[in-house]
């Protein structure tokens, strides 16, 4: 209960206050989608890129923390997309957009804070190196299977542009690739834009919580509820315990295994609606996926905390 009411309500309750926010009429959807974009477009691209920028990649790049975490939400993508087919006959393209609300954890705006409050800064090194990853793999991956279906018979050529196109539009993924390239040429930030930096990154997850909140108001739970349910098992249980088994077998490092586990097990993210609105195709799925999904992660995650204690 200590862990419940230490870690993870303080973070469900900044979100709870953007939806009462919202729904109350004290802040207005319009402020919300600017406060989202500012996130989204900014502040996370410019944590992304200082964390990645500072990052130890020889210490914080474990090839078995990368291959328990992609292999699992990989298996994740193929579940959820043959789940769709063979239970509940969607089409093609509907069955990659729910595999991609299996795919893609809300790794920064949840597992990052619950990750910071339950065991400190010092042991989200291994959440880093998975967001590093998250944004390129799960669009570089949904993307591509998604012009796969859309589009059989295409050229390779023409489907590496589409895929490419789409990618680097990404602010997320925008703001990661430049931090590589700092990281990698070993480029110094001048102290004074480090500073400003820092100024608008202590903004970012509690601006991208309020928002997250004031967001999930739009999204009624309705229709689709085996579709859903079925999202968020393998969303909230499916892939930590998948992610459990990789890490024990590869005997990765306590922090790492935390990190790998808990970051699985976060609900699936904002980008799921996202990538389901960029397609059209199952929208509800992913907007009602993503906020039961939320409001379940309460205890899924509690759950996982003390496993992993």
């Amino acid at each position: 209960m200590q862990t419940l009411l230490d870690v993870i309500l303080p973070v469900f309750l900044v979100i709870g206050f953007g939806y009462v926010a919202v729904w109350r009429g004290l802040f207005p959807m319009t402020g919300i989608d600017g406060v989202m974009r500012f996130t989204q477009n900014f502040a996370i691209p410019c944590l992304l890129f200082q964390a990645i920028a500072r990052l130890d990649l020889s210490a914080s790049f474990d090839p078995r923390l990368m291959f328990s975490f992609y292999a699992g939400a990989a298996l994740c993508f193929a579940l959820g997309i043959f789940g769709a087919r063979l239970l509940f006959k969607r089409d093609w393209e509907d069955c990659v957009a729910i595999g991609f609300c299996c795919l893609f954890s809300n790794s920064i705006l949840l597992g990052l804070p619950i990750t910071e409050r339950a065991y400190g800064p010092d042991a989200m090194a291994g959440n880093f190196a998975i967001v590093a990853f998250h944004a390129p793999f799960c669009y570089g991956l949904g993307i591509t299977v998604m012009e796969f279906v859309r589009n059989r018979g295409q050229t390779g050529l023409s489907l590496v542009r589409n895929v490419s196109r789409a990618m680097f539009r990404n602010a997320l993924v925008i703001g990661i690739l430049l931090g590589f390239a700092v990281n990698l040429t070993g480029l110094p930030i001048p102290g004074v834009v480090d500073d400003a930096l820092s100024l608008i990154v202590r903004a970012a997850l509690p601006a991208a919580l309020f928002a997250l909140g004031g967001v999930l108001i739009q999204y009624k739970p309705e229709g689709d509820m085996k579709a859903i349910a079925m999202v968020c098992i393998i969303a909230l249980l499916v892939h930590p315990a998948l992610v459990w088994t990789f890490g024990t077998t590869l005997d990765l490092p306590q922090d790492a295994f935390r990190s790998g586990v808990l970051t699985a097990a976060m609900a699936p993210g904002f980008n799921a609606y996202i990538f389901a609105n960029m397609y059209g195709r199952a929208r509800r799925v992913a907007a009602t996926s993503v906020l039961i999904a939320t409001a379940s992660s309460i205890l899924t995650v509690w759950f996982w905390l003390i496993v992993l204690a």
